[in-house]
């Protein structure tokens, strides 16, 4: 009888999973300058914060417009040719286009309205655009083959396209804000006090400044408009809840019970007794 003994076979590891050998969300683009949208999710919930604490004395909300990530055309001479801002905000124009319709886009010969207030989120592919000559203070001017054989950037059209009277770029990595304000048609860099960041726009009667503070869970640096006295501005939610603490204040002062107040409010208990204390 004859014993044939099992030939050896090794044994392959198991796969790894798609987590361990893909690349991660920190290895891949967070945006394409071919396709333009928002590469991220502080763009959408700053633009968000920007139109939700904007209050013009001026203007009431249904005379001014507000947008973000909206495709805005802007010459005549090359119609298909748009810029995209994180957000922008045009003036005297209804909120609804004609009065009836939500925006698909912002089209200059339409509106007749050039966007009165421009903000720009940086961000690594997108630096060179937003800030034009301003890039880096060693460029002091673009190559002169590149202006002839691309379309303008942002800050040129921002500044000799549309003429934007106020133009601001943001970065949530160095949590520095830069604004240019267009002074004889040119964008001139203005300075103001680093340690209260806030801009006074003395034409719309708002400042934009610079909050820390937590905005939709979300604890930040973010841009948020302001008063004279530099108070921030709310958003509704925040003005809905200060109404509510006010009311428990005001029920608390006539000695109503903390549970009946909560039950009539819709509100906590916890929320009741912390209203106590302005």
């Amino acid at each position: 009888m004859v014993f044939i003994s099992p030939t050896s076979i090794a044994q392959e590891a198991p796969p790894r999973p798609p987590k361990e050998t893909l690349p991660t969300m920190y290895d891949l683009p967070s945006e394409n300058p071919e396709k333009p949208g928002l590469p991220d999710e502080f763009h959408a919930l700053q633009s968000q914060l920007l139109s939700r604490t904007l209050q013009l004395p001026n203007y009431s909300p249904e005379n001014c417009f507000a947008a973000l990530d909206l495709n805005l055309y802007y010459t005549v001479k090359h119609p298909l040719w748009y810029k995209r801002p994180d957000w922008f905000l045009a003036i005297n124009v209804p909120r609804l286009y004609e009065g009836t319709e939500l925006r698909r886009n912002y089209v200059i010969w339409q509106e007749e309205h050039n966007p009165y207030v421009i903000v720009e989120l940086l961000s690594p592919g997108t630096s060179r655009e937003d800030l034009g000559r301003f890039y880096r203070e060693e460029e002091k001017e673009l190559e002169e083959a590149q202006l002839a054989s691309e379309k303008p950037g942002k800050l040129e059209v921002y500044e000799k396209y549309l003429r934007v009277p106020h133009y601001f770029v943001y970065s949530r990595y160095t949590q520095q804000l830069r604004y240019f304000k267009l002074e004889g048609g040119l964008y001139r860099e203005q300075t103001f006090q680093s340690e209260k960041p806030k801009i006074w726009l003395e034409d719309l009667e708002i400042g934009l400044g610079i909050w820390e503070g937590v905005f939709e869970g979300i604890p930040n640096f973010w841009l948020r408009w302001c008063d004279a006295e530099g108070n921030w501005l709310l958003t509704d939610t925040e003005q809905a809840q200060l109404k509510l603490r006010q009311a428990a204040r005001n029920l608390l002062a006539t000695g109503m019970g903390t549970s009946q107040i909560a039950e009539i409010l819709g509100i906590s208990v916890e929320e009741v007794e912390e209203s106590a204390y302005p």
